[in-house]
């Protein structure tokens, strides 16, 4: 925003500020948590803490001590935003996702060779989960985890380096309950913390990097949250009318259990199988060149696994298989399932399956807009209170763009 635009919504963010930081127990941390966010805000091509400072007019040190080795809690500021973020979106599905952070060295926390889809390849980066609320017109990223990999944890290196990784997790901070753990497993610790604070997904969507992970599907249906992930084609699946059988008990050993006595097969043969001519045209949403639209086949499947939750009768529940399959494909280019009921809508359906794409909008303007990725501080905590305070600036341009678009000074 320019500096003209900013001053016409001063009353506003200060409001809106005084909202989110009120968990901050003194006023110059409340303060400067409303000054930070505003200097994320301004236009600029850096959003580190010098050029910011410079065009607040304000001490960059104390912008510095604020974020990296103040004494705020985050979580609570967290919180805030994310009921807020409830009450202004009104979100159709909660999206889980991650992105990296590229950088150059390696004191930055949690920084390593890893892969990231940001750059699509193995580079030095950081990773960060997060959780947005999301309709097809607005969203709002809601909490975050920085993953650790398993070279920032020294409880996995060997004897001879375990003291140097302890060494750089103590220079920056990582609490010692901070370790290794999958992407989908920070996602879900998120989910829970979401639900401490009293707000619940009525729906949650991923793509493939979570969708195809059992143990992830298995944690939202423990917490008996409805999904619509994206899987890949390769996973295997009964077909809906598919049933387990009891062997005749030969009167020697154990009983046998009822099982499936057929092999399972991919998703891609079930929709193969079906064929064509079960496919529908649906829209999903509205395109800058009008209804973006496409044909799906859908079917009712039983998803197979290695070591699958089966009903004391030894079935599979029902799932959705959503499959997309344009007209001018061979085949199939994505699929979906779901847990949904049965009666659930198809367009409600391929509507949740699409809603992910809000989210790589959410990264393109925190990181290029708001300065996400800009942060060059070397602190866990920091880094944390970063994202949160990106993340309130993004809600903030949201909260305008919802109730008067002209004011945000952006498109």
């Amino acid at each position: 925003m320019k500096q003209g635009d900013l001053a016409r919504v001063r009353g506003r963010l200060e409001e809106f500020a005084a909202e989110v930081f009120a968990p901050l127990a003194r006023s110059d941390q409340r303060v400067k948590g409303e000054t930070y966010v505003r200097g994320l805000l301004l236009d600029g091509r850096r959003k580190s803490m010098q050029p910011m400072a410079e065009r607040l007019g304000v001490d960059h040190q104390g912008l510095q001590q604020f974020v990296s080795s103040s004494t705020w809690e985050f979580a609570s500021v967290r919180a805030r935003l994310a009921r807020l973020a409830q009450r202004t979106v009104d979100p159709v599905a909660w999206v889980i996702d991650d992105t990296g952070f590229l950088k150059d060295g390696s004191r930055s926390p949690c920084v390593a060779r890893q892969y990231t889809g940001t750059a699509g390849k193995v580079t030095n980066c950081q990773v960060g989960v997060s959780v947005h609320m999301v309709t097809d017109t607005a969203s709002a990223a809601v909490n975050w985890r920085l993953f650790v990999p398993e070279s920032w944890d020294d409880a996995l290196a060997e004897d001879a380096s375990a003291g140097e990784v302890g060494r750089r997790r103590a220079r920056c901070g990582i609490p010692d309950t901070e370790r290794n753990r999958p992407k989908w497993m920070l996602a879900v610790e998120m989910l829970d913390q979401l639900a401490d604070w009293g707000l619940r997904p009525p729906a949650v969507v991923a793509d493939a990097g979570y969708g195809d992970n059992a143990h992830f599907r298995a944690a939202l249906e423990e917490r008996e949250l409805s999904y619509a992930v994206q899987v890949k084609g390769e996973l295997t699946a009964h077909a809906a009318e598919a049933a387990p059988e009891l062997l005749p008990y030969s009167g020697h050993g154990r009983r046998s259990k009822p099982r499936y006595r057929t092999k399972p097969v991919s998703l891609r043969e079930h929709i193969l199988a079906a064929g064509r001519s079960h496919s529908k045209r649906i829209s999903w949403r509205e395109g800058s060149k009008g209804d973006l639209r496409s044909d799906f086949v859908t079917l009712r499947v039983r998803i197979a696994g290695r070591k699958p939750r089966l009903a004391p009768d030894g079935s599979l529940p029902l799932r959705w298989l959503i499959a997309q399959w344009p007209p001018e494909a061979d085949e199939p280019i994505k699929y979906w399932i779901s847990n949904l009921p049965a009666d659930t809508p198809l367009d409600r359906l391929v509507r949740l399956a699409k809603i992910r794409w809000r989210i790589e909008h959410d990264y393109r303007e925190l990181k290029t807009g708001l300065g996400l990725d800009h942060f060059e501080g070397r602190s866990f905590t920091g880094w944390h209170r970063h994202a949160t305070l990106a993340s309130a600036a993004h809600l903030f341009l949201t909260t305008l763009r919802l109730t008067s678009p002209k004011a945000s000074g952006a498109a």
